[in-house]
């Protein structure tokens, strides 16, 4: 599965948001891979009304059309214990399918999170954020390490992911999908980076 984190960037915003999530649809479709955007809160609802599975930003709470959350990106770090309770005021509203996505930054960090029990968690080493080196290659290692140690929740990963190469790798060592955001959202054909990325599973 792809996350694609549409963040701030103004080809994530408004009606730029609701191209983007429909070329999500259109590449989710012609490869039978999961993509899911990921939106501001205020283009969730329009975006869901499209029949687009879409998952919100910071949400610590349960939004009409929402699936799910995006919760401790490197652009809005939330200590530990805020964490989880957000993941436990979610969980008590009981809503049918809502998913928990939780990044983090290190093994550690990623244990502690666990405790919650979230639907997801992606580790995303915050110096490879936004670079040209994907975390697959500059750190396998602790891919493997990560999945080893935080079994029953599926581990994504993130930073730096760029091409086929980086989520083939990602995948043989154990991820079960990417967290993507300016390689997809900034890019001038954003449907050509989804199709190339969705060749590595």
């Amino acid at each position: 599965m792809v996350f694609v984190n549409f963040k701030t960037y103004k080809q994530g915003i408004g009606e730029e948001a609701v191209k983007l999530a429909k070329i999500c649809q259109e590449v989710s479709k012609e490869t039978s891979i999961k993509i899911i955007p990921v939106v501001q809160a205020a283009d969730i609802f329009r975006i869901s009304q499209l029949g687009i599975k879409v998952y919100g930003q910071n949400l610590n709470e349960a939004l009409p059309g929402a699936k799910g959350t995006l919760l401790n990106h490197s652009d809005n770090k939330l200590p530990v214990e805020v964490i989880g309770s957000i993941i436990a005021k979610l969980s008590s509203f009981q809503i049918a399918n809502f998913k928990v996505l939780v990044c983090c930054e290190s093994i550690k960090e990623g244990k502690e999170i666990a405790k919650f029990k979230p639907d997801f968690i992606a580790y995303e080493p915050p110096e490879l954020i936004g670079g040209d080196v994907s975390v697959s290659t500059a750190k396998p290692e602790i891919i493997s390490e990560f999945v080893r140690q935080i079994e029953g929740i599926p581990i994504l990963v993130g930073a730096g992911i760029h091409n086929q190469r980086d989520v083939k790798k990602a995948v043989e060592l154990g991820a079960k999908g990417i967290l993507v955001s300016h390689a997809v959202v900034e890019s001038d054909n954003p449907k050509s980076v989804l199709l190339e990325l969705a060749k590595g599973f």
